[in-house]
């Protein structure tokens, strides 16, 4: 069979014509595509593009208007997001969502809860069923993700103790422990200084590649998405202005205009370089 004959892939996560309006607002307006699978899609776009609004619509806490989302081939649209979760799709948060009074194992163990089949009066007794699922939780969580994020020596420290990058990279090990399929990212180097930006761009590649996961991520700084993007998706007033390869996005006329206004793309890509060495 000739490569032009072979079957397309089925997209890990397709976005289908999607709308969504707050009131009179639109904030997504007919946002389409493709996430393929064992990638890393970022989605980029000045301050109010709407990244943040997809987002919520891909994990289920937005309803859309209208359009359609499909994972792994199958219409999730109006699945509940408990649902998407045990599907395989997991997400972190642009403001940290952890439960800071706990300490780092507990809130790492929390992202299996949709997975777990115990029922009431196993967990109430805590016995038997339940006494064992939670020992090979435990080990699972202990020997692959808390030694693959590095975070083996804040394991029992309390979240609120923790510094801001570290609070970031236990909310990874959060999403991990959900074994995901796709694993949302929303701005995971946000407000990190460069070594923490260096690890957790290590992070998420060793992600992809060493866990099989494919990666869709929101994301500001420009120099981590040039560096790890497989394909990149701009929008700019709630619909996509350009798609492609990092290269191909950077050279597009409108991208250049919704970034800089007036401008050419040699200060984009300064500002892009800029990004890359801060």
């Amino acid at each position: 069979m000739s490569g032009a004959d072979k079957p397309a892939q089925t997209p890990s996560l397709a976005v289908r014509d999607l709308t969504l309006s707050f009131g009179g607002l639109k904030v997504l307006s007919g946002v389409g595509f493709d996430v393929a699978p064992g990638s890393i899609t970022a989605v980029i776009g000045p301050n109010g593009a709407g990244k943040t609004s997809l987002f919520n619509c891909i994990s289920g806490f937005y309803r859309p208007n209208g359009g359609a989302i499909q994972f792994e081939g199958a219409d999730i649209s109006r699945v509940h997001p408990p649902e998407r979760a045990r599907l395989g799709l997991a997400r972190t948060f642009q403001n940290i969502a952890l439960f800071r009074g706990m300490t780092v194992l507990d809130n790492i163990k929390l992202g299996r809860h949709s997975h777990m089949r115990t029922n009431l009066l196993d967990a109430l007794l805590y016995w038997g069923k339940a006494q064992k699922e939670e020992s090979e939780l435990r080990a699972e969580i202990e020997e692959r993700v808390i030694d693959f994020l590095e975070i083996n020596h804040i394991r029992n420290q309390s979240v609120a103790s923790l510094s801001y990058g570290l609070r970031k990279r236990v909310e990874l090990a959060r999403a991990l422990a959900m074994r995901p399929k796709i694993l949302m990212l929303d701005e995971p180097v946000a407000g990190m200084n460069r070594e923490e930006k260096e690890d957790m761009a290590r992070f998420i590649l060793d992600v992809k590649e060493e866990w099989d996961v494919t990666i869709l991520m929101v994301e500001h700084d420009m120099g981590l998405v040039m560096d790890i993007s497989d394909h990149v998706v701009v929008l700019n007033f709630g619909q996509v202005i350009a798609q492609g390869r990092p290269h191909e996005v950077t050279s597009n006329e409108d991208v250049i205009r919704a970034y800089l206004g007036a401008g050419d793309i040699s200060t984009l890509q300064q500002r892009i370089q800029g990004g890359a060495a801060a």
